[in-house]
């Protein structure tokens, strides 16, 4: 049986729990959300549900948070691993939207010119391997590439060498040769 102090104890560490998880949400949200736009092709309404998941899983897991790197670190790697499991479920599903069934908006050309090299850009993402994915558009939220080794459980120099491979391959596939 809980003593009526233990229940008060266990009370605060909830509360806790709770101001720990909304200063996580609040500063990382943006950050997430611009994670699982990248791996679901744009698709806001997927990577809403994407970023409400993984947001329930770092609920669920916060107590199981070691400090053994950045909480950051963590919340990215919960994104990564939860928008790749996600992807994988659709496949077998078919339920993966075509990137070329996008409206893309005519109110100017230099905004159409804008869009189409930004959807041309999703698309030769798209078509990197999950790890090379996950690492560019890491590197593309603006992440240091010490932050992405330790995500992506790299070492530095490997990652360096990586990230210039993909940013070639992206050039290559986005110029069509």
């Amino acid at each position: 049986m809980v003593s009526g102090k233990h229940k008060e104890h266990l009370k605060k560490l909830s509360g806790l729990k709770e101001v720990i998880y909304k200063k996580l949400y609040e500063d990382n949200y943006p950050q997430v959300m611009r994670l699982c736009l990248g791996y679901t092709t744009g698709n806001e309404a997927l990577a809403k549900d994407l970023a409400q998941e993984t947001f329930l899983k770092i609920w669920q897991h916060l107590d199981s948070f070691r400090n053994e790197s950045a909480i950051a670190t963590w919340v990215y790697r919960i994104t990564i691993n939860t928008c790749l499991a996600a992807i994988k479920k659709e496949k077998k599903r078919h339920y993966i939207e075509n990137v070329n069934d996008v409206q893309i908006p005519t109110d100017t050309d230099e905004h159409i010119d804008k869009e189409h090299m930004f959807k041309q850009l999703y698309t030769c993402v798209n078509k990197l391997t999950a790890t090379n994915k996950a690492i560019i558009l890491l590197e593309l939220e603006g992440l240091s590439q010490q932050e992405i080794a330790s995500i992506m459980e790299l070492k530095h120099e490997a990652l360096r060498t990586r990230i210039h491979r993909i940013k070639n391959q992206l050039i290559k596939c986005v110029n069509h040769e």
